[in-house]
């Protein structure tokens, strides 16, 4: 019997996954449990929509990434911070920081956890930071920290 699988099932399957499965597998396990559904006709259309769906929201999404990575990549990014004797600042500029920034300056939303400092910033003075946009896309800028 050709089935549709709905969940991963160790040993048979993948989810999104057509497969001839036994017929007594098929309706005495995968069935019953919700695991796989019979690969009709309608199922399958079902199943390429699915598909083509996620595919278009992978292809936005690489769009938009790229997008941002044109507004952001190599690009000076500006930090007022206070700071106290021997220009040492207090406490340091965090990733957290930078995104704000980033969000502010560039109008381009970066989550915080998405940005890897090049070294800790405790001082006055130009840094690099990297932000990963989407997987293999990521971009490049300096952060500038200046005195508030």
């Amino acid at each position: 019997m050709k089935v549709i699988f709905i969940q991963d099932v160790k040993g048979s399957g993948k989810k999104g996954e057509t497969k001839n499965v036994a017929d007594g597998y098929a309706r005495n396990m995968l069935l019953p449990k919700g695991l796989a559904v019979e690969a009709t006709p309608e199922n399958l259309n079902l199943l390429k929509g699915q598909q083509a769906s996620a595919q278009h929201k992978i292809d936005v999404d690489k769009a938009n990434a790229n997008e941002a990575r044109a507004k952001l990549h190599e690009k000076t990014v500006t930090i007022k911070a206070k700071a106290g004797t021997g220009g040492r600042l207090f406490g340091s500029v965090t990733a957290a920081q930078v995104a704000q920034a980033v969000t502010e300056q560039y109008g381009v939303k970066v989550d915080k956890k998405k940005v890897t400092l090049n070294s800790e910033i405790k001082a006055f003075g130009t840094f690099s930071a990297e932000i990963r946009l989407y997987s293999g896309i990521s971009a490049t800028v300096t952060v500038e920290v200046t005195e508030a």
